[in-house]
C-alpha cells in the first residue's frame, strides 16, 4: 500500500465559525485571521494505492460552482485536484473508488463536473462510497445545514449508477487494512477511514478534528450540528489516539499534514507534526 497527499487548494472560512465558543484572542494565536475575520484552510485529500485499487478520500470543493458562490470562500493557492493527481502520476480516469467522508461541499464538490449545462461524474471509472444514513440526511437537509449540501454535488452521483453504500457500523472493513469509524456530531454518520500503514495506524480526521488548533476539547466548530456529541466523540478518540500513538491526517490544517497527540496535565495536547511522506 502507498499513500499520497492530494492537495486541492486553499479556501477561507470565518474564524469564529471554525472555533465556536472559543474567543478570537485565543484561537488567532494558531490560526490568524485576515481583516474580514477569515482564516485560511486546506482541502487536503488522501490517495490510497493498493493493488488494482486507487482510492481517493474526499475531493475538495471542485470548480463547477459560479463565481458568486466561489467568491464567498476565496479559493487560492496553486494546487488543484487534477494537478495534484498528475504530480503523483495519475489522472481522474485511474481512480477506482471515491470515498466521501461526508457530503458537505468542501469535501465532495470535486465529485461532479459541469460540461455545458450537464452535470456528470468527474471519476467515470470509480464507485462513489457513502452510507445510507448520511445520504438520506444530505438529500433531505435541515434548514441549518442545507447550504452545505448542494444537490448538484450529490444527486448526479446517484443518477450515474456509480453510488455505493457502506454499512453504518463502527469498525466495518472497507478494504484490506482500511476500517471505518463513524462520528455523528459534525453531521450525521460522517465516516473516518482508519488505515494500517507501515505498522502505524493513520486516521483521516475529516471534520472531527479539522486542524491541530482544534485539539483542545472546547475547540468545536459552530458548523457542527450536535456540538456536545462532537465533544464526547473527540474526547474519546483523542484519548485512544494518545494511548495508541495514532497518526492523525488533517484535512483542513493549512500547514500541518499529520500529527500525533499526547497526555499532559492539561489534557490531550499536540505531540509531533510531520508530513505524510516522512512516515
Amino acid at each position: 500500500m502507498n499513500l499520497h497527499t492530494i492537495n486541492t487548494g486553499m479556501f477561507k472560512l470565518d474564524g469564529g465559525a471554525m472555533f465556536g465558543v472559543v474567543p478570537k484572542t485565543i484561537w488567532q494565536k494558531t490560526n490568524p485571521a485576515d481583516a474580514n475575520n477569515l482564516c485560511t484552510w486546506a482541502m487536503r485529500c488522501l490517495l490510497i494505492e493498493d493493488g488494482d485499487r486507487l482510492i481517493l478520500i474526499d475531493n475538495g470543493i471542485g470548480e463547477k460552482q459560479d463565481e458568486k458562490f466561489l467568491g464567498h470562500y476565496y479559493l487560492h493557492g496553486d494546487d488543484t485536484l487534477d494537478r495534484s493527481l498528475a504530480a503523483k502520476g495519475f489522472s481522474k480516469e485511474d481512480i477506482t473508488d471515491v470515498f466521501l467522508t461526508h457530503l458537505h461541499f468542501d469535501h465532495c464538490g470535486g465529485s461532479i463536473v459541469r460540461t455545458g449545462d450537464k452535470l456528470r461524474p468527474a471519476f467515470k471509472n470509480a464507485f462513489y462510497w457513502s452510507n445510507q444514513k448520511h445520504w438520506d440526511w444530505a438529500v433531505n437537509p435541515n434548514d441549518r445545514e442545507k447550504a452545505s449540501f448542494l444537490k448538484e454535488n450529490i444527486l448526479p452521483i446517484q443518477e450515474s449508477g456509480q453510488l455505493r453504500f457502506i454499512e453504518d457500523k463502527d469498525g466495518v472493513q472497507f478494504h484490506d487494512g482500511i476500517n471505518i469509524r463513524f462520528a455523528y456530531g459534525h453531521t450525521d454518520s460522517m465516516m473516518l477511514p482508519q488505515i494500517q500503514y507501515k505498522d502505524k495506524t493513520i486516521v483521516y480526521m475529516a471534520d472531527l478534528l479539522p486542524s491541530t488548533g482544534h485539539i483542545p476539547l472546547p475547540y468545536v466548530m459552530a458548523y457542527d450540528m450536535f456540538p456536545l456529541q462532537t465533544l464526547t466523540e473527540k474526547g474519546s478518540f483523542l484519548q485512544e489516539a494518545a494511548d495508541n500513538d495514532y497518526i492523525l491526517y488533517l484535512e483542513h490544517d493549512p500547514i500541518n499534514e499529520c500529527c500525533t497527540v499526547k497526555h499532559t496535565e492539561r489534557g490531550i495536547r499536540l505531540n509531533e507534526i510531520f508530513d505524510l511522506n516522512s512516515i
